[in-house]
């Protein structure tokens, strides 16, 4: 019965926006709010989103040193708390894939994912068997594969095998492994921090767009890159967060290539994504863009990730179990068709509402 209601509820999140009525207005872009969107967008919610996921590493790293110096089963579990709540502070702002972040290897450093060869996993299971120390330094680890540094790396260190020794060896080479990664990760969230802060830096390129503005040359170009943001962030969680390790095929399901399994943060990092992209959304009231007939949009876009919101955090957090069980597998599958709608509600009715032409689409590399 549970599984005959969400599938009822998808069907009904899934139907397609209705053709444009003949007496709508045409739609346009409202351009007098280009400059009050672009700097809701920087000033409350990708600047504080680069702070918060800063603090939270910083808050990770005094954690990862406490468990050092004083081993114990609750320093353990506090570090492995700190742990979620940084991936929760990086899940909400990783959605921006633009900018600083993807440059010198920034996301990769904090999140190398997906790991389809197992790369970052083969390089930190072999400096744990072997262990160097130059890789107990920030100042080291820094210059090492981008996929020992980051969160996967610090999850495994967490919570991969041998990671029981945490809790009873003072000092090791695992625990100040890890307080490197964290050191790391702040450092990384610190650089994006002052990158964005500078007045006359990137926050002013979006801010200001114009015929001189190296990044965008007007307000179209730096909307049509906001939306961006929020459409391939929306494509990452069906592409890069769910049909990694399901596809809704009984025999095609890989729940160890699933982010955070090991943690049992991948459910809780895919709702965060799309708090990410409904915050961001709503923060900067890309709403008043659109002509008043078509606002209702933003609603349904609303309603569709509030949805994914909720049945991601009610999935089983054991991958393992979500994959197999036949409750679970229905919110998986409502996951997945959903998550495709809210990516045909930003592009196509969004985008269309804002007056990108038919057939646009981000997909494209439009």
């Amino acid at each position: 019965m549970k599984r005959n209601a969400l599938l009822l509820l998808a069907a009904m999140l899934a139907t397609p926006a209705a053709a444009q009525d003949a007496t709508l207005a045409a739609p346009r872009l409202h351009e007098e709010a280009i400059s009050t969107v672009l700097e809701k967008a920087v000033d409350g919610f990708i600047r504080p989103g680069y702070r918060n996921f800063r603090d939270h590493a910083d808050a990770m790293g005094a954690a990862m040193q406490t468990l050092c110096s004083a081993p114990s089963q609750q320093n353990l579990d506090a570090a492995k708390v700190a742990f979620g709540e940084t991936v929760t502070s990086w899940s909400h702002i990783e959605i921006v894939r633009v900018g600083p972040v993807i440059e010198d290897n920034r996301f990769e450093r904090i999140l190398f994912y997906p790991d389809r060869k197992s790369t970052g996993l083969k390089q930190v299971q072999a400096v744990l068997a072997k262990p160097d120390e130059t890789a107990t330094s920030v100042d080291t680890l820094k210059d090492k594969s981008v996929a020992m540094q980051g969160l996967g790396a610090l999850e495994f260190v967490l919570y991969g095998t041998g990671s029981e020794v945490l809790a009873s060896e003072k000092d090791g080479f695992r625990c100040r492994y890890g307080t490197a990664i964290a050191g790391n990760l702040e450092r990384l969230g610190g650089e994006l921090v002052d990158i964005w802060d500078k007045p006359d830096g990137i926050q002013d390129a979006w801010k200001h767009p114009g015929p001189d503005n190296p990044v965008f040359r007007d307000g179209r170009e730096a909307i049509t890159a906001l939306l961006g943001i929020l459409v391939h962030g929306a494509e990452a969680v069906r592409d890069q967060r769910l049909e990694t390790f399901y596809k809704g095929e009984a025999n095609n399901t890989f729940p160890k290539q699933a982010i955070y399994w090991r943690s049992q943060n991948t459910f809780k990092s895919v709702a965060d994504n799309i708090d990410g992209i409904r915050t961001l959304l709503d923060s900067s009231d890309m709403v008043e863009l659109l002509n008043e007939d078509v606002r209702s949009t933003v609603s349904s876009i609303n309603f569709v990730a509030k949805s994914l919101e909720r049945v991601a955090m009610d999935i089983n957090p054991d991958v393992e179990v979500a994959v197999t069980d036949p409750a679970q597998r229905a919110k998986l599958d409502f996951l997945l068709l959903n998550s495709r709608d809210l990516i045909l509600r930003l592009n196509n009715d969004y985008g269309g509402a804002i007056g990108l032409g038919a057939g646009f689409s981000f997909s494209d590399g439009d």
